[in-house]
């Protein structure tokens, strides 16, 4: 991913938080069979590894698993939003007419080596853990043991678990940041209007700041 150095976003606590609030990521991998794209949710372990572990699964079914090698370099990513940036929105291009459309957006790439998990005491802490995690906010939070035993195991038997051991992560937050301090505000109070609410408090903060340093 290319990254000019006023979108880089290098704080890991950043990159994490992004991860964990957006969980289902696009798993990319290039195997026997060439490149191939999974959409799988992914839990993170901050603390495993140098930086990071992610865990996840895919059906039995899905070939993937067997296509690619415990070792292989694999690469996930993870998307929080994006937004479309008007020309207009720009005060400096109703001054200078000098601008043109861009789109913003805030994406994590994790790179890593994969380890293929077809174990069913890893599958069912993970999926425990899931539904720990994505139930939490419902009224009344389903849990594995609603099931019959039996039914459980038969879908645990049909998932194979996957684990990437992060190597490398790369954030970039495209948020105008190239732009004078007038420009991020207004644009990002555009996209406010809109009812975007991440990409355009972002963009708010950054420009708020941006002002206050200038």
């Amino acid at each position: 991913m290319y990254v000019p150095p006023h979108f880089a976003e290098n704080r890991p606590e950043a990159l994490f938080d992004l991860v964990e609030k957006n969980p289902l990521g696009i798993l990319v991998t290039n195997g026997k069979a060439g490149l191939d794209a999974n959409h799988l949710p992914f839990e993170l372990n901050r603390s495993e590894g140098e930086h990071g572990t992610l865990h996840s699964h895919v059906a039995r079914a899905n070939p993937v698993w067997q296509d690619v090698s415990t070792g292989d370099e694999v690469l996930v990513v993870f998307r929080a939003a994006d937004a479309y940036i008007a020309p207009n929105w720009y005060p400096s291009k109703r001054e200078f007419k000098k601008q043109v459309p861009t789109w913003n957006y805030l994406v994590v790439h994790a790179h890593g080596r994969v380890t293929i998990r077809d174990d069913e005491r890893y599958v069912r802490g993970l999926v425990a853990r899931l539904t720990r995690t994505h139930e939490a906010a419902q009224a009344d939070p389903w849990k594995m043991t609603d099931s019959p035993k039996d039914y459980i195991d038969m879908m645990l038997k049909a998932i194979v678990g996957v684990e990437i051991e992060i190597t490398r992560l790369t954030g970039k937050f495209k948020l105008s940041q190239n732009r004078e301090a007038r420009d991020i505000l207004e644009a990002g109070e555009m996209l406010q209007k809109q009812g975007d609410e991440l990409i355009s408090s972002s963009m708010i903060a950054f420009g708020t700041e941006k002002a206050r340093q200038s």
